[in-house]
């Protein structure tokens, strides 16, 4: 945690001060404007710690406020962070092939940058919008695993909801609508149900639970749940109606097995040789769907598992952030083929986390369709 808090302290301060050494230069603003740059910067890159403070010290409403400004300032200074360094490269793209003069008009300092701020602004009030516009994503799988007389089992994931300061029971109502009309068997939470605070959770439990599925509820762990405290989190995941699955199984059918692995973020061990430990034991004639958090995949687990349905990189959430998330977790989006028979389906996530928005990667809930196939 120490390592993480460093690591966005530095990336964080350093984007925030380059950010505003070229607004400076480029619009050479005198005094008391660069000290205002600094006094603005400093709060926001704190803001995310200042809520947890706040909220640990019971003040609720001051950590709603600081978070909600905090982190919309944070997606707005991304996606100007990246339009600004866009509008660079295509400055000395220009440059380079020699076309300098009829294009500097055009791409100085001062332009680029306010450039760069009017497509900022635009993404964040579009990205606002596409946060609130939950998409179905159906799937359809067969399986010889899946007696005919079963006809249709239905499964709907939601992952990554993030309940808390930023997203309460307004957006959680959405989603459990959509949820109800598509009247699932099954319902699965892969990981980060709540945020990384305990305040804004009071009541969202009572109507999660009213959500149910005759098969049953399911869920497991993911990062945000320790940063929020596992013991609260678990409660409150449990009190939603969901069974936690902590290296553990149920059968919810004769012929259909719902295996759960905690998230790393616990360290409890190793969680890998744990996964496989686990799958192991499960009987290979039944359809076995493990419930993983993190879209990584156990080279050991291959084959020991039918369907692997996991969350946390919301598809980077807001473009072009998506590029670094997929260097970490170069897993496809949605469903894939992972070998020895196993299928892995990553989803987007139903809400957000930090910035209350999305920019090319819609907030998703999932429906899965399994049917019967003829060997």
């Amino acid at each position: 945690m120490a390592l993480f808090l460093l690591s966005y302290l530095g990336i964080y301060g350093i984007a925030h001060a380059y950010l505003a050494w070229r607004m400076v230069r480029a619009f050479q603003l005198a005094a008391p404007y660069p000290a205002l740059f600094i006094v603005v910067s400093i709060f926001m890159i704190l803001a995310p710690i200042l809520v947890r403070i706040l909220e640990h010290g019971g003040m609720h409403l001051p950590a709603s406020l600081v978070a909600r400004l905090g982190y919309l300032w944070m997606g707005f200074f991304f996606l100007l962070l990246s339009a600004s360094i866009a509008l660079d490269l295509i400055r000395g793209i220009l440059a380079a092939a020699g076309w300098i003069w009829p294009h500097e008009l055009l791409f100085t300092n001062q332009r680029a940058l306010s450039v760069a701020i009017l497509l900022a602004l635009v993404a964040s009030c579009y990205g606002l919008f596409e946060a609130r516009n939950i998409k179905v994503e159906q799937v359809t799988v067969k399986s010889a695993k899946i007696p005919e007389s079963a006809g249709r089992v239905r499964i709907v994931q939601i992952s990554d909801v993030h309940l808390g300061l930023m997203l309460g029971k307004g957006r959680l109502k959405r989603i459990l609508d959509q949820v109800a009309a598509l009247k699932p068997d099954l319902i699965f939470s892969t990981g980060d149900l709540v945020d990384g605070q305990r305040n804004g959770l009071g009541g969202l439990d009572t109507e999660l639970f009213a959500l149910q599925a005759p098969l049953g509820k399911y869920g497991v762990l993911g990062n945000h749940e320790i940063y929020a405290g596992l013991a609260s989190s678990s409660q409150f995941t449990e009190h939603s109606g969901f069974r936690m699955l902590r290296q553990q199984y149920q059968s919810p059918t004769d012929f259909l097995t719902v295996a759960g692995v905690d998230d790393p973020a616990t360290g409890e061990g190793e969680t890998g040789a744990s996964e496989t430990a686990l799958l192991a034991t499960l009987p290979r004639d039944k359809y076995t769907i493990l419930l993983k958090h993190r879209p990584t995949v156990e080279p050991g687990s291959l084959g020991l598992f039918d369907l692997q349905l996991s969350g946390h990189v919301h598809k980077g959430q807001i473009f072009p952030f998506n590029l670094i998330t997929h260097l970490f977790y170069p897993a496809k989006m949605g469903l894939s083929e992972i070998g020895a028979g196993s299928l892995l389906y990553v989803s987007r996530g139903s809400g957000t986390w930090g910035p209350p928005m999305r920019v090319l990667a819609p907030p998703e809930v999932t429906v899965i369709d399994l049917f019967p196939s003829v060997q």
